[in-house]
């Protein structure tokens, strides 16, 4: 291999962080008997590709490199450590009661095997989300701070309380039984999903998307729907990200700026998507009740489907939303109802609902709260008003394509 620039390395490396983490982490932890060595050896031998790849070349295959990296280290902390060495067995659940782990077992993916192990049912439910999101990812504290709408040190405590949790409750690093199995599937569908949609729309950065993440998350879905395919709430998962997905080409213009739904070109959406996650759909509303991931692809639906967006059917949104709120009654899922009924109904009506979501503690940081009171402002031609909440929301995003939309939208009120 060829010597490579400095910049090239640190380029390869970030790529590779982006890429490779998850598959590198999950594959270490299974030599490492323990997540924190497991992380520290994982982040060791990134430090290291940055110092060895620009005298050795960069490797073809630098998850490959990584893995057995990271591993070596891995095994030269179990070695030092003889009571790690003799908790493994345990650890890895080869000498379970319930009769074991193998290479065998039908989870097909070393990532899932992560997931599980960190959702769960000892962990609260927030804690699995976060951890897995924090391992599994490798995202920073504060993106998945920003996922969970709570400040950064809360995340941080979180996240320490779970691994020690995981470490002083002898929690394996193995799939589930198959009684097990249903019962801890909900917490992974959660993980799923807020790894998608941290890459739909990243927390931070210069691009709107991050689609490492997004990639991720549908690639995800995919292999629990091989996992339970007679899941309707995977089912229902899997045709959300792809009915998300397919509108992707639409969302940024040329200049990487962010078009809003109603100003997209439907023509960009990937029709080959839609006829998936819409076939997935109606599977999974074959059984009652629709759980919530089945109602959002619905609402997901209504938009794919609607041939314009003064077509689309906001009766029918608001409807799914009502719905939606029994089975999943979020601070974020009644802002996005309030816009559905300033759209069904009037401006008025949803700027009203918007307004009395102000109180609301998890919102207090949310930008799309006050970008929606603005929109709905303008819509009602009281532009100083809205001139107000979109510099809230310009001040509350970290995302500057984000930004850069909001300041057109305030530049468009100063002209």
């Amino acid at each position: 291999m060829a010597r490579a620039a400095g910049s090239e390395v640190a380029a390869a490396v970030a790529d590779a962080h982006r890429r490779e983490w998850a598959f590198v982490l999950a594959a270490t932890v299974r030599v490492a008997g323990d997540i924190d060595a497991a992380e520290e050896a994982v982040q060791d031998a990134y430090a290291s590709a940055l110092s060895t790849w620009g005298g050795n070349g960069i490797p073809s295959n630098p998850g490959a490199w990584l893995t057995v990296t990271a591993r070596r280290r891995a095994l030269d902390m179990r070695r030092r450590a003889a009571t790690a060495q003799r908790a493994l067995p345990k650890l890895l659940g080869r000498e379970d009661d319930d009769g074991g782990f193998t290479d065998g077992d039908d989870i097909p993916d070393d990532r899932l095997r992560l997931i599980f192990t960190c959702c769960h049912p000892a962990l609260p439910l927030e804690a699995r989300v976060a951890l897995t999101l924090r391992l599994l990812c490798g995202l920073s504290t504060a993106e998945v701070a920003r996922a969970f709408l709570v400040p950064e040190a809360t995340m941080a405590a979180r996240i320490t309380r779970a691994k020690k949790k995981i470490t002083a409750a002898h929690i394996p690093y193995r799939v589930p039984s198959a009684e097990e199995l249903h019962e801890r599937v909900d917490g992974v569908l959660s993980v799923v999903y807020l790894v998608y949609t941290t890459g739909h729309t990243a927390p931070s950065g210069a691009d709107l998307m991050r689609r490492d993440l997004a990639e991720r998350g549908v690639e995800l879905a995919r292999l629990l729907r091989e996992l339970l395919p007679a899941d309707p709430d995977v089912a229902g998962l899997l045709a959300l990200v792809l009915l998300t997905e397919a509108r992707r080409g639409a969302r940024v213009d040329g200049n990487r700026d962010l078009v809003l739904l109603e100003n997209q070109d439907r023509s960009k959406w990937d029709r080959h998507a839609v006829t998936e996650g819409v076939a997935l759909l109606r599977e999974a509303l074959a059984s009652r009740p629709p759980g919530r991931f089945v109602l959002m692809a619905a609402i997901a639906a209504v938009h794919d489907e609607s041939g314009s967006w003064s077509g689309t059917d906001w009766q029918e949104i608001l409807g799914l939303y009502d719905l939606l709120m029994e089975r999943w009654p979020s601070p974020v899922v009644r802002l996005n109802r309030a816009i559905a009924l300033g759209f069904a109904v009037g401006p008025s009506e949803g700027l009203a609902e918007l307004d009395a979501l102000g109180a609301e503690p998890q919102l207090a940081r949310y930008p799309y709260l006050a970008a929606a009171r603005g929109d709905f402002l303008v819509r009602l031609g009281r532009p100083d008003e809205a001139r107000v909440a979109f510099e809230e929301a310009l001040i509350l995003t970290d995302n500057e394509a984000e930004q850069r939309f909001l300041c057109a939208r305030l530049s468009g009120l100063a002209g």
